[in-house]
């Protein structure tokens, strides 16, 4: 059984939020408890935006329960008025993750009878007992950049291998491996993508999404490499232009990088589209078959090249 850093700081926020709770004599001490539980989030913005939104709920349900009990009396059937706009308005805020605490909360005042400020007071310190430990215990967040960065140069070393196996797989009937490694590095770069959303989230300040764009950058290109691997087992390519297209997958394997604009390879990439089109008009229904392949090929090739000669630009601007 593995114990995760998440579930070390709800433990804490948990018990030291009852042992807060208890020493201010606050009824319901527990409470405070389980509204920590509740409120340590994957990330420092989740935990953020889901305590402030409690908070702001709260508000709204003393207001709401206020107007019920004084006018309908405490009755349990007024607390089901109360539910009755209650949930509906927290819907329409975004605050439905915090239907539930609060509704737990104000059945304190149906039990107390009562509708004092010590009442309201007792229920806005478990609240903020709660969600501040939250709060401050998932002020602390692993750094996963590192990781990131990782990622991001063994995800770059998958697809100089498939470029280079499409090169070595010219005019081959089955490369069916190349598919199965699109697939393996897809659920890379998937999990890749996760990492680095949470990574965005854990930043107080800095709104750059840096590695969430890359990945999904690469996860774009990938789309358009399979393409390329299925055309590869249809067309069979002119010898003239065999070792043509080889140079120019090799080259674009060999230049993969973070860094890198596109520019050459989209110039290569057009030399050869350039050249196939000077070539005589196809004579039988097969060469044009297998031309028009061709020439699907290179444009979805030069697709894939200008996804990440965008990519550039775009980083560049910032």
């Amino acid at each position: 059984m593995k114990i995760g850093l998440r579930t070390i700081k709800t433990v804490i926020a948990s018990v030291l939020a009852i042992l807060i709770a208890t020493q201010l004599h606050l009824l319901y001490a527990t409470a405070a408890g389980i509204i920590a539980i509740l409120s340590v989030g994957n990330t420092k913005k989740t935990s953020l935006k889901s305590g402030l939104g409690r908070v702001l709920s709260l508000g709204l349900a003393i207001i709401l329960s206020f107007i019920c009990f004084t006018t309908l009396g405490f009755h349990t059937w007024a607390f089901g008025v109360f539910l009755l706009v209650f949930i509906p308005l927290s819907v329409r805020f975004n605050l439905a993750d915090a239907i539930v605490v609060n509704s737990v909360l104000i059945t304190h005042f149906l039990v107390e009878k009562s509708f004092s400020w010590q009442m309201i007071l007792n229920e806005t310190l478990l609240m903020t007992i709660g969600v501040g430990l939250a709060l401050l215990l998932n002020l602390y967040m692993p750094d996963n950049e590192k990781q990131l960065k990782e990622d991001i140069k063994a995800i770059e070393e998958d697809f100089r291998t498939i470029i280079f196996a499409m090169a070595a797989h010219l005019n081959l009937e089955k490369i069916a491996p190349l598919d199965d490694a699109c697939l393996d590095l897809r659920s890379k770069l998937r999990a890749a993508l996760n990492q680095a959303h949470i990574h965005q989230k854990n930043q107080w300040i800095s709104e750059e999404d840096y590695y969430s764009e890359y990945f999904s950058m690469r996860l774009a290109q990938l789309r358009i490499l399979r393409d390329m691997v299925n055309l590869l087992i249809e067309i069979d390519i002119d010898g003239l232009f065999v070792d043509e297209l080889r140079k120019v997958l090799i080259s674009t394997a060999e230049n993969f990088a973070e860094e890198n604009d596109g520019k050459l390879i989209l110039w290569q990439i057009e030399a050869v589209y350039q050249n196939y089109r000077q070539k005589p008009l196809p004579q039988t229904r097969e060469e044009f078959e297998n031309r028009a392949l061709l020439f699907q090929f290179l444009q979805s090739f030069r697709s894939f090249v200008e996804i990440k000669a965008i990519f550039y630009q775009n980083e560049q601007k910032i």
